[in-house]
């Protein structure tokens, strides 16, 4: 079943959901979403509107803010704002505010949760298809859904590539859901409905680790550092002539990117999985690059308000891996995972293998503000100060990277936990790994809730 069906293309698409989804989002923590709201709720979300605003005017990379008039929309949005039915709905003013600039990277990030929230399940692009990829166990979900499950509708909307971030967005930070409404296609082609609702856990939190912008409080925070240090480790494989990296992130220390390469070195081949690399820091970005060219090489330039910057990675020299590279990335694949996938094609360095990466790939800033002395009025704007512009002339915003052979799990990989991508590229390395054997490398850790 697929409701509120959308057509166009993906600019007109993507528009028609977004306004779709302003008339169903609900209010952030701490607020009812459905109470019709008060003059102080509207005096806030107007005060929120206008923090937007300044954040976008003052910090923004593009002066001309792509052709919008800036001031003209802080009218109108004040305007919708004394419109909405429900606090929650004014915060959807805000959100839209900033969307029209259509930049991956600037947005608003409400007041976290008071608890931890999670679906039981993970989904993905693959290709132009949405599927589960993940189920939790012991979860609701378990029994709902199954790895391998088409997902053709989210709480009454089409999936579609175009329009998957903006349904993570808004189900996912704006109005997190205790409950997720599925429309599912199973590996046989049988539609079916299912109602899955989440693990909640509520977090102790205080007033100091609310001004900590985009996190609740952990109970523990000295374990709950460890625990995430421990799932964003570098996990390395060795086998024969060939070295597989799973890196999680580019957020390591030089120290640590060197040491890994000590490792990779005794090896003629090296396998990158980048694949669900949301990217990070620019230095580790630099550090990688470094250590796989025996020159200088330049990433991008970086475009911001008021002088453009060439990025340039510094090479290891003679501590630099020479052998084979093969970089395997996805639809997840973000920011600095992306900017290294390109820069690897654009140097002839290595092969690029897998599904096209996000087009995801500005650098911004976040900007906290708050409504008051209140811990419940902390909130954020992530801005974009500079896009990267390859050497190519071209950004990969919006547009992504397309590998250079192009290899997608099927619904049944995903079922019986096959990875014919790592397969592959064992292949190309000289390694003998199966699609069974591969999906067994590096198992899928969750996160506590």
């Amino acid at each position: 079943m697929l409701a509120r069906r959308v057509t166009g293309g993906s600019g007109v698409r993507g528009a028609l959901i977004f306004v779709c989804l302003l008339l169903t989002i609900t209010a952030g923590a701490g607020f009812t979403a459905q109470q019709k709201p008060t003059k102080t709720d509207r005096d806030d979300a107007h005060q929120i509107l206008h923090d937007a605003y300044d954040a976008v005017k003052k910090n923004y990379y593009d002066p001309k803010y792509h052709g919008l008039d800036l001031d003209a929309r802080l009218r109108e949005y004040d305007g919708r704002i004394e419109k909405a039915a429900s606090f929650g709905d004014a915060l959807s003013v805000v959100a839209a505010f900033l969307e029209g600039l259509n930049d991956s990277h600037t947005h608003y990030n409400p007041l976290p949760s008071s608890a931890r929230v999670d679906s039981g399940f993970r989904m993905q692009m693959i290709g132009d298809a949405c599927f589960v990829t993940r189920v939790r166990p012991d979860t609701d979900a378990e029994s709902k859904v199954h790895p391998g499950d088409q997902v053709v509708g989210y709480d009454g909307y089409e999936v579609s590539r175009a329009d998957f971030d903006r349904i993570r967005y808004y189900f996912g930070v704006l109005a997190e859901q205790t409950n997720s409404k599925l429309s599912l296609r199973d590996l046989a082609g049988t539609e079916r409905e299912v109602v899955v609702n989440a693990d909640v856990q509520e977090v102790k939190q205080s007033a100091v680790d609310l001004s900590e912008f985009g996190s609740a409080a952990p109970d523990d925070p000295v374990r709950e550092g460890e625990y995430q240090d421990h799932i964003i480790r570098r996990r390395l494989v060795e086998d024969g002539d060939v070295a597989i990296w799973k890196m999680p992130e580019f957020r390591m220390k030089d120290g640590e990117i060197d040491g890994s390469f000590q490792t990779i070195r005794k090896h003629k081949s090296l396998i990158l999985d980048l694949r669900g690399n949301p990217g990070g820091t620019l230095p580790s970005l630099e550090r990688l690059v470094g250590n796989v060219f025996d020159r200088g090489v330049k990433i991008a330039d970086r475009v911001g308000r008021k002088e453009s910057k060439p990025v340039v990675a510094k090479t290891r020299g003679g501590d630099a891996f020479t052998g084979t590279l093969i970089v395997l990335v996805d639809s997840d694949s973000t920011s600095s995972a992306e900017l290294f996938a390109r820069v690897i094609q654009i140097e002839h360095r290595g092969t690029v293998i897998g599904d096209r990466t996000a087009g995801s790939v500005m650098e911004a800033k976040h900007y906290p503000y708050s409504r008051g002395l209140d811990t419940n009025g902390f909130y954020d704007f992530s801005v974009t100060d500079a896009d990267m512009v390859m050497s190519d002339g071209k950004s990969l915003e919006t547009t992504g990277v397309v590998p250079d052979e192009t290899i997608l799990p099927t619904a049944q990989d995903l079922a019986t936990g096959r990875d014919p991508v790592l397969a592959a590229a064992a292949e190309r390395a000289g390694l003998k790994l199966s699609p069974g054997d591969a999906g067994k490398l590096f198992p899928m850790e969750w996160t506590r809730l």
